[in-house]
């Protein structure tokens, strides 16, 4: 199977305007990204419907595809940057622009999911430890991951799901695994064309997750299982701290 990312990358974004060229250990965040794919996929594209992002992209080599700036979701910028191509591929993976830090382990894991020919979309989850605390489990802005017995995706939640019956709160990480939802997304070329012309569904404006809307259209999600988190970057403050992340691993 062949298989290509492509990373979505906007200007404007409310909490942290440029967010794509700001510099992490001296290089663009959005070159950082790219150059942790490129090698491990058969190819990679930035979409990006901003030119100076465009320009900085083919500054250091890589590829990079002008797209509109009137998508919804980076689902259906990539689903344009595709269409661009001029060749095929088994499947796309949405790399989010900003994780610079995605290791090639979670892509490879990524992959293996496909060899399970039924698998339509895979993601990845990464096991909450004891040692998150309970804090961490409840934060709703990481949503939580039920499995079947295939590894595949149940559901998604913002609350902590499964409810543990008549365990106290403080044994849950104790009593059961848990797992975190991690936002990297892999489609078969057909499913991405066909994702990308759903409406949004119900659960997915009650949750504001847009993995909801392809559970409720019956598609089915692969879930490889990674020991890894992501260093993603939302803000100024992320920045700093990947700074700090990039220097540590030195």
């Amino acid at each position: 199977m062949k298989f290509i990312a492509i990373i979505p990358a906007r200007y404007a974004s409310t909490r942290f305007p440029g967010k794509p060229l700001a510099l992490l250990g001296g290089k663009p965040v959005i070159r950082r990204v790219y150059e942790q794919v490129a090698g491990v996929l058969d190819d990679a594209v930035v979409a990006t419907d901003d030119r100076r992002i465009y320009d900085a992209v083919l500054a250091f080599g890589g590829k990079a595809e002008m797209t509109s700036t009137e998508h919804r979701s980076g689902t259906d910028r990539c689903w344009e940057a595709y269409c661009k191509q001029g060749k095929t591929y088994d499947v796309v993976v949405n790399v989010q622009g900003d994780e610079p830090f995605i290791r090639p382990a979670q892509l490879e894991a990524l992959k293996r999911c496909f060899d399970d020919p039924e698998t339509q979309i895979a993601t990845l989850v990464k096991p909450f430890a004891e040692k998150d605390g309970l804090e961490a489990l409840e934060n709703p802005n990481s949503p939580k991951v039920v499995l079947d017995s295939r590894s595949r995706a149940l559901c998604f939640s913002r609350s902590v799901i499964p409810y543990l019956r008549g365990v106290d709160r403080s044994e849950w990480l104790r009593r059961h695994t848990y797992y975190k939802h991690i936002g990297i997304y892999a489609f078969r070329t057909g499913v991405l064309r066909e994702v990308t012309a759903l409406p949004q569904s119900p659960l997915e404006l009650a949750e504001s997750l847009e993995q909801l809307r392809w559970l409720e259209n019956g598609y089915r999600i692969g879930v490889g299982i990674t020991d890894f988190d992501t260093v993603g970057i939302d803000t100024p403050e992320d920045l700093e701290r990947a700074e700090r992340f990039l220097n540590e691993k030195k």
